[in-house]
């Protein structure tokens, strides 16, 4: 019985040490412990990205960019031909040529009033009618005034050419300078302005020619550079202060390009005289024409002394 019960413990602890032997872990190779850990390792981030919702990212609007507009100025300096240098008696800053006009429509200008300190502003239309015209008191400012009118008109057509022609006098009547700037007039639309260009500068220049230049012998000899309006003939005048003509002289030219001319003038006193040297070209395309300014497009004019 003893054997039996020693026999039975026996076996008991053999099974015993069987089970112990068989749940013991097996030994990994040492060279394979670092990827063991490195795999331990994304196993958990793997089941923490799986365990937590992923946030959905939030695109973040990058910052338009929205470009200035690029504005196109005249240049500060237009470009003329040589000799043209002499700011205009009536300079034009704007509307320029050919612009599209409705109507108000506002004209600056620097002006140098003649010697009867009053100016004369017209709006014509594409026959010589006026559409406008207003009388200025200016005090003479040889430097020039800027001067700004608000211009009203009414045509019957969508459109017709018009001109704005200024002028002013001297103290004896005289037309002392005018100027014309020829527009575009629309009676619906919007109003489109050009620059001046080089329509600020006179268009005639003569060497040596300044105010009460004096000329002796019986002869005024006249050098320079003209740029015409239009194909007509330039008819260069000397005037008595009464206006009577003391004499004259037609220039005709190819083309509105600037031109040379070189011509004189004889003339006849008996003492020194005070007159008005001009030059001055019309307007063929007016069919009205105006009681005292005619057909006139441009006139410049400088005050000289004839001596015998």
């Amino acid at each position: 019985m003893k054997y039996r019960i020693l026999l039975a413990s026996l076996c008991g602890l053999l099974v015993g040490c069987t089970q112990a032997i068989d749940s013991a872990p097996t030994p990994l190779p040492p060279d394979y412990l670092p990827t063991v850990v490195a795999l331990t390792g994304q196993a958990a981030f793997a089941t923490a990205e799986s365990l937590t919702q992923a946030a959905v990212p939030t695109a973040t609007p990058e910052p338009t960019f929205t470009p200035e507009p690029t504005v196109v100025l005249p240049s500060p300096t237009p470009t003329f031909a040589a000799g043209f240098t002499e700011f205009a008696q009536i300079h034009f800053v704007s509307p320029g040529p050919l612009s599209s006009l409705t109507s108000p429509f506002v004209l600056q200008t620097i002006l140098v009033a003649g010697e009867s300190e009053v100016v004369q502003v017209d709006l014509l239309g594409e026959d010589g009618r006026v559409l406008y015209r207003e009388l200025k008191k200016l005090i003479r400012n040889p430097a020039g005034t800027f001067q700004r009118f608000e211009i009203s008109f009414e045509i019957r057509a969508v459109s017709e050419a018009g001109y704005i022609r200024i002028s002013t006098k001297d103290d004896f009547g005289r037309i002392q300078a005018l100027n014309t700037m020829p527009v575009l007039l629309y009676s619906v639309g919007t109003t489109q302005v050009n620059p001046p260009g080089n329509t600020i500068y006179e268009r005639v220049t003569v060497e040596g020619l300044k105010e009460k230049a004096e000329y002796t012998g019986g002869e005024v000899y006249l050098s320079g550079r003209l740029w015409p309006f239009n194909d007509q003939p330039v008819f260069v005048d000397i005037t008595m202060q009464d206006g009577r003509p003391l004499s004259s002289r037609m220039l005709a030219f190819n083309g509105t390009e600037t031109q040379s001319f070189e011509t004189t003038l004889p003339y006849k006193v008996t003492e020194p005289t005070v007159a008005r040297l001009s030059f001055r070209q019309d307007n063929p395309l007016l069919g009205v024409n105006d009681p005292e300014l005619g057909k006139l497009i441009y006139v410049y004019t400088v005050e000289i002394v004839l001596n015998p």
